[in-house]
This record gives C-alpha cells, structure tokens and sequence, in this order.
C-alpha cells in the first residue's frame, strides 16, 4: 500500500507561482512513477507532469516551459513548481503512484495509475 497527501495548493493571480507538494508513505519501491493529475469542473481528469525513481520526465504540452516536476527521494516527497500560472490552470491537483518496471518517460493516463492522494486545489484569478 501507497499513501500519498497532496498540500501547498491555493489562490494565487495570473503570472504568479505555487509549489505543490506530495508525501509518500508506505512501500514505494525502486522501480515506479509518480506524476500530477488535474481535474478542473466539469472535465475529465489529465495528466500533468510524471517522474519515474531515475527523474526522468514527462509533461503535458499545456504546461511545458513553465511547470516542473521534481522529487526528494530521502523525504519521499514529490513536488509540481508551477509558474506563470494561467486562469486554465485551476483545478483540482492530484497526485499519483504507479508500481512499475521501469520506464523512460512515465506515462499521463490516470487509468494506469494505482494510488491517489485527496487532492490540492489551485484557483490562479485573472
């Protein structure tokens, strides 16, 4: 078992930034992805940005350049730097773990995905 928490999520303005965080505890394992997943209303659930234990990455084309994904092994701690924030950018942040053989670019489809943290909501207001 896997349980992740999600926090640093917020109201910021077009332009600013926020720093998402995602504690991991229980069994991770030595091979695996981790990746950030939202969900605005009224939307299905996307793939934002993945990572696998070797911190290699992956992201959506909507958030490239400005959003980076990075993890602190020691405090198995997965983190989202998000900058130069946009209105579209509100949703619902998720964190996910997939158990997995390793893999050079982890995969943005929530389906694959095993565990789930609650969830960090960002607004970013124009």
């Amino acid at each position: 078992q896997v349980q992740l928490v999600e926090s640093g999520g917020g109201s910021v303005q077009a332009g600013g930034s926020l720093r998402l965080s995602c504690a991991a505890s229980g069994y991770i394992g030595r091979t695996y992805c981790m990746a950030w997943f939202r969900q605005a209303p009224g939307n299905e659930r996307e793939g934002v940005a993945s990572i696998n234990a070797d911190r290699g990455t992956n992201y959506a084309d909507s958030v490239k350049g400005r959003f980076t994904i990075s993890q602190d092994n020691a405090k198995n701690t997965l983190y989202l730097q998000m900058n130069s924030l946009k209105p579209e950018d509100t949703a619902m942040y998720y964190c996910g773990y997939l158990r997995a053989s390793w893999v050079p670019r982890c995969p943005l489809v929530p389906a694959q995905y095993n565990y789930w943290g609650q969830g960090t909501h960002v607004t970013v207001s124009s």
